[in-house]
């Protein structure tokens, strides 16, 4: 409360306040100081102030060590690759108060820091918000766009159908010295388009003639089988790629069991079974018509399948190949054939 300098108080101090400055006064007026404060006060001053000017430039300088040294190394831990090498880091990593040197960047440039911006010359090298790599990154993003392309496989074609195949053919050798015949069926891909083989089909013989269809079965190559003449198993392929125009095969092979049954007239008017001198075979024909004849003598045996000088029954054996889809369907005559196996090979590229 303050009072007017009519109130008749010192000061315009009342009563009260009066008393507690006089008691104040009174507790600290026996207090002298020693002759030594005097030079105390000399010493301790000038203290003070240096304490309290080293404590300014410490936190100088470790304000401008933290703005040198935090976006250097958040540089170095961004790069990847051949840039990661721990002298670059070590590099970064020295920079402080006072120092302007250069160093190599992960690109190959040179970055400089020190003075008091306390920054890093240097190109940029943090990550975009989409997510891609920085280009100035080198070998990181250029292996992200590898790997990506790598990722993008084209898709296979879709499986041929009827319509795209055709020009179907069939042809058949000469028999070899055990009697074995080798043939081969081929298909084209008629359409414009690609598309895949979407399985090997089915051959199936058919007994005309003397033949005997309880004396013929099929069977797929394997090594080491009696078709010796046909392709390795391994070459054939599964979901093989047809463009237009291109053609695949399936093989087979006649082995042959036993002969054609010869027929001869007896003494008697009857028929008479049994061999005669052999004489080459003539070449099969690939023809899909055949003519039938019937039998009337009994087999010779297991000795190789061999065309006889006369008397000797008329029977082949027709190979038919069916494509997966259904069509197309071709058709190999095997002429004296009327007893054994047919091997054949899977799906093939026509140069295999």
């Amino acid at each position: 409360m303050n009072h007017g300098p009519d109130d008749g108080t010192l000061d315009g101090l009342g009563s009260e306040e009066l008393a507690l400055r006089t008691m104040l006064h009174q507790a600290v007026g026996g207090i002298q100081p020693t002759d030594a404060v005097l030079d105390h006060l000399r010493r301790a001053v000038p203290a003070r102030r240096a304490r309290k000017r080293h404590a300014a430039i410490g936190l100088a300088a470790a304000a401008l060590f933290i703005g040198t040294a935090v976006p250097a190394l958040l540089h170095v831990s961004n790069v990847t690759g051949a840039a990661s090498d721990p002298s670059v880091i070590a590099g970064h990593g020295s920079a402080t108060d006072g120092d302007k040197g250069t160093s190599k960047g992960p690109d190959g440039g040179e970055s400089t820091s020190g003075g008091n911006s306390g920054t890093v010359k240097d190109k940029p090298t943090s990550t975009p918000s989409g997510g891609a790599n920085d280009p100035n990154k080198g070998s990181g993003s250029g292996s992200t766009t590898g790997s990506s392309n790598q990722t993008n496989t084209p898709q296979t074609p879709a499986t041929c159908d009827a319509s795209q195949l055709g020009s179907a053919s069939g042809s058949v050798g000469a028999p070899d010295a055990g009697g074995a015949v080798y043939g081969t069926f081929r298909v084209v891909n008629v359409s414009s388009a690609s598309c895949t083989v979407g399985g090997s089909g089915t051959v199936s013989p058919l007994a005309q003639g003397a033949a005997d269809s309880s004396k013929i079965g099929t069977a797929d190559h394997t090594a080491g089988d009696a078709a010796g003449g046909l392709p390795d198993p391994g070459l054939s392929v599964s979901g093989l790629v047809l463009a237009p125009g291109a053609a695949y095969t399936v093989q087979f092979a006649w082995v042959p069991s036993e002969t054609c049954p010869t027929t001869g007239t007896g003494s008697d008017g009857g028929t008479t079974g049994g061999g005669s001198t052999e004489s080459p075979a003539p070449t099969p024909s690939e023809s899909t018509d055949s003519s039938t004849t019937t039998s009337t003598g009994g087999d010779t045996g297991t000795t190789p399948q061999l065309l006889t000088e006369d008397g000797t029954a008329d029977g082949s054996v027709a190979v038919t190949y069916t494509a997966e889809g259904g069509s197309p369907t071709v058709t190999a005559t095997v002429s004296n054939a009327c007893a054994g196996t047919v091997y054949r090979t899977g799906v093939m590229a026509e140069n295999a």
